[in-house]
């Protein structure tokens, strides 16, 4: 890495007098390929490099990105942004950062098998492999990748972190057709970890599964039923409720507003704090601190320690995500949700790993409890409103459920409902905790980062299927 250039640079912010001061060093080594219905479209290989610097002077925030690694470079950027900075400081809103513990830590995941020494022919004929056990699938799209992020962090108060994380990740794209009928999905998995988490993985069982179900479901599936009812979803479906209904209207740079013109809004507010949204068996947890987890940090993009972070707990709210900017202006210390995309890129409140924690249940249990509902499975769409307040979920691997027992596949079924009511709505958990992949979307330019989203089944009384 470059170390001495961010060294340079730090010193370069305290010579400019600066109240506060950071330099995100970050190199990623990433690799990648892509094949469509059996072909190989794309393979690469990347290297890239570069510091995110950000300071606080005279309480305006400045922030300049430099790939550029020479010391003049570093000091034309940084006098520039400075300038910047102070003419526009009239216009700028206050800010100030919350007083936080000084840490100085390395720390790196472990890969067991490396990227590196793993041939590409290998990889492709995984993917070939994944590929040919879908191959009645309309379309097929597979991205096998991954990207090996050293961070080197300095501040003027002293912090230092060092840290590596290497990351697979794999995504898909079925497109079946059966029956007259047709049907998508998309859905990826990431670990932090090396080459063993393709292994654990088993793609070529994943994807035929998966097909399997989409074929079946647009064979067999008959219309829901439209009456009230109870429904069972699974930990997918768990996850991107959680994921989309908690995770991002907790994020308390959405409900400061700043996130309005960008990602959205929230309906929850500052003085919602202690509320009841949520029956007592909800607790609903961030946690960046799992190992191997797509998520996973020690320290966020503000050098403040990680922690599990209770959002919901026993159905009250409990907690929002901040960093050390939100948590100032709520009176609090950050509890280090601070991340960003890449070194070009400034650190914004984000998720992690975002899950409701596992009951006494087995899913089975869940189901015979019910005397006319639907079992979701997973889902093919979703969507939410900007407050995260209305939302909907269709269902794709789905059943009718009559007498606590399993029937017939039922097509699509839609879960529409407002985010108290569906909190409230539980009356028992499963214990059959699962961790999905989502790449989570927020910020101007749009930053997308890795996260866990997950949860176990989860059983919903008395609602209205649309």
């Amino acid at each position: 890495m470059y170390e001495g250039y961010a060294d340079f640079a730090l010193k370069f912010l305290k010579k400019n007098k600066v109240q506060y001061g950071e330099v995100r060093l970050e190199e990623h080594e990433e690799e990648g390929l892509i094949l469509k219905n059996g072909t190989v479209e794309a393979s690469g290989f990347e290297h890239s490099a570069g510091m995110g610097i950000r300071f606080l002077l005279n309480n305006s925030l400045g922030f300049v990105s430099i790939n550029r690694f020479d010391n003049d470079s570093i000091k034309k950027n940084i006098t520039r942004a400075v300038k910047l900075v102070c003419k526009g400081n009239k216009l700028s809103e206050t800010v100030n950062l919350s007083e936080e513990p000084i840490h100085k830590k390395t720390y790196k995941t472990i890969q067991k098998i490396k990227f590196k020494d793993v041939g590409l022919d290998n990889k492709i004929k995984l993917l070939q492999e994944t590929d040919s056990s879908a191959k009645n699938a309309l379309g097929r799209y597979l991205s096998l990748s991954s990207d090996v992020a050293k961070k080197y962090f300095l501040t003027t108060e002293g912090a230092k972190i060092v840290s590596e994380t290497p990351r697979a990740h794999f995504s898909y794209f079925l497109t079946v057709n059966s029956n007259g009928k047709s049907a998508q999905k998309y859905w990826q998995v990431c670990n932090s970890g090396g080459y063993e988490f393709v292994k654990k993985w088993n793609l070529p069982k994943l994807i035929s599964d998966e097909y399997k179900a989409i074929e079946k479901n647009l064979k067999l599936a008959k219309k829901p039923p439209r009456d009230k009812i109870d429904v069972v979803v699974g930990p997918e479906v768990t996850g991107i409720m959680v994921h989309e209904s908690v995770g991002h209207p907790f994020e308390a740079d959405r409900i400061l507003g700043r996130e309005a013109a960008q990602a959205g809004e929230s309906f929850v507010h500052e003085g919602m704090i202690g509320n009841q949204i949520g029956s007592e068996i909800v607790t609903v947890v961030d946690d960046p601190t799992l190992e191997n987890s797509a998520g996973h940090y020690l320290y966020d993009d503000e050098g403040v320690k990680a922690k599990r972070r209770f959002l919901i707990k026993n159905g009250v709210i409990n907690e929002f995500l901040h960093n050390r900017e939100t948590a100032s202006e709520m009176n609090l210390k950050s509890n280090g949700a601070a991340r960003a995309e890449d070194y070009d890129k400034e650190a914004i409140v984000r998720m992690a790993n975002t899950f409701l924690l596992p009951g006494d249940y087995s899913e089975e249990e869940l189901i015979e409890g019910i005397k006319l509902g639907v079992y979701i499975r997973d889902f093919t769409e979703w969507n939410i409103d900007d407050k995260r307040f209305q939302q909907k979920y269709v269902g794709s691997d789905a059943y009718l459920v009559e007498n606590g027992k399993i029937k017939y596949p039922v097509l699509k079924p839609v879960l529409e409902l407002t985010t108290p009511k569906l909190w409230s709505s539980i009356d028992a958990v499963g214990k059959n905790l699962e961790y999905h992949t989502g790449t989570c979307g927020k910020g101007e330019p749009m930053q997308g980062v890795p996260a866990f989203l997950g949860g176990p089944s989860i059983r919903i009384r008395n609602v209205v299927l649309g």
